[in-house]
């Protein structure tokens, strides 16, 4: 399985009043993460995969240690737990090489902008996607 990695940089505004990362600070790292992965990496060059928009439809996240800002970026790893028919989800790992800050996933639904309505994953996203299906998943159509 691979895993996208994303060098995530530490804000000053990013920290709370006990010099931690904010809570809801860590939905915005997620969200670089996985604009990272879906767009920058999305397959062919000049590929409409991933272009239309898309839209999340749920987060999870636990928070497993505070993080507290400093110069360095952290890591995020993410990775797919599974790839449906209109809809695919992401887990990422919110992380140092020697401790793990945050678990998450979110459940992302590709959206048609023009007709304003979520549409269906295409063959070459999900070909793109399946490079990063986690081993102990299994895709559905």
């Amino acid at each position: 399985m691979a895993r996208h990695l994303y060098s995530c940089p530490l804000r000053w505004s990013d920290m709370d009043a006990f010099g931690h990362v904010n809570n809801v600070v860590f939905l915005r790292y997620l969200e670089e993460a996985r604009i990272d992965f879906m767009f920058r990496l999305a397959p062919g060059d000049g590929s409409p995969s991933f272009s239309g928009g898309s839209v999340v439809a749920r987060h999870e996240i636990d928070y497993l240690r505070p993080l507290v800002h400093r110069h360095e970026p952290v890591a995020i790893e993410s990775w797919v737990t599974k790839i449906g028919a209109a809809s695919l989800t992401i887990a990422y790992e919110i992380k140092d090489p020697d401790v793990t800050y945050v678990r998450a996933s979110t459940v992302v639904v590709p959206f048609d902008l023009a007709s304003q309505r979520p549409r269906r994953i295409s063959e070459e996203e999900r070909r793109f996607l399946q490079e990063y299906v986690d081993d102990g998943m299994t895709s559905s159509a």
